[in-house]
């Protein structure tokens, strides 16, 4: 697909752009408003496809649940294995389309690897995720930044306090995601591993605060998000802070979301969640 789609659907998905805005300059970039609707399925998401392990799997239990948070109650789902031993405990921070479906199989495939997983809606504050995506995104400008990163905070304590936890946590976070995930490795000392896909870093200066072990995953085609991965990468050789950057080249924005047809890449999302699955075995086990 034209890098150009892939560049202006990542502007309409992070940005303040219309959607009639979107398919204007769509149609401009395919030659007509015919051809721009033919290309549309193919950069939006199917959530048919996002069903990588099922809700009913015999190996996990998965439940709608609600935590304290700061001044309001967060909702959140909730993955558990089957399985006697104790475990770690993994906060899944969705894209800035909130809570959806993709998001549900991602802690689903986390519990299956033997961990809780516990993914909160960060629009809990504002009565959840709306199922129109566009009114999604526009709630996250009314996110307060310190009241979302002690939200998810609390969602540790909540990992924490599950009969089945062993105390340690750590997260995984995608694009608005990957940048919160980076955020609470800086404001959360005890935190053991963050790992962040396609996320903005965080400032240099609040690098020395990580305590965490840090991965990092990229899409070498993402050119936004990857220009501030040179000082993020000094700041942390600086900090002396254990971390792993992986830029996966041909990759998109999003890659590992196999809701999206465009921007799935398959080879580069199979091997960037082994490594994030090696890096929760070897801190959160």
């Amino acid at each position: 697909m034209d890098q150009r789609i892939i560049n202006l659907f990542d502007e309409y998905t992070h940005k303040p752009l219309s959607r009639e805005v979107f398919l204007r300059r769509l149609a401009r970039i395919t030659g007509s408003t015919t051809a721009a609707l033919a290309v549309l399925p193919f950069l939006e998401v199917n959530y048919a496809n996002a069903a990588t392990v099922r809700e009913n799997d015999d190996e996990i239990l998965t439940e709608d649940i609600t935590y304290q948070a700061d001044g309001s109650e967060m909702k959140g789902y909730l993955a558990v294995p089957r399985t006697k031993r104790k475990k770690g405990g993994v906060i899944v921070i969705h894209e800035n389309r909130g809570l959806n479906p993709h998001t549900r199989d991602v802690a689903r495939r986390i519990a299956k690897a033997g961990f809780i997983a516990l993914a909160p809606d960060a629009l809990a504050p504002f009565g959840g995720t709306p199922a129109d995506e566009d009114q999604a995104r526009a709630l996250f400008a009314r996110i307060d930044p310190q009241k979302n990163i002690v939200n998810f905070q609390k969602g540790f304590d909540y990992l924490k306090s599950r009969k089945e936890s062993n105390g340690k946590t750590g997260c995984v976070g995608f694009c608005w995601g990957g940048a919160l995930s980076n955020q609470l490795a800086v404001h959360s000392p005890d935190l053991k591993v963050a790992v962040a896909y396609y996320g903005r870093q965080p400032e240099a200066a609040d690098v020395p605060r990580i305590r965490a072990r840090i991965q990092l995953h990229y899409g070498g085609l993402d050119e936004r998000i990857n220009a501030g991965i040179p000082a993020y990468e000094e700041a942390l050789k600086k900090a002396g802070t254990q971390y792993e950057i992986f830029i996966y080249e041909g990759a998109q924005h999003a890659f590992l979301n196999d809701s999206s047809a465009a921007r799935y890449n398959p080879e580069a999302a199979k091997l960037a969640w082994e490594r994030t699955l090696k890096a929760f075995n070897e801190t959160l086990s």
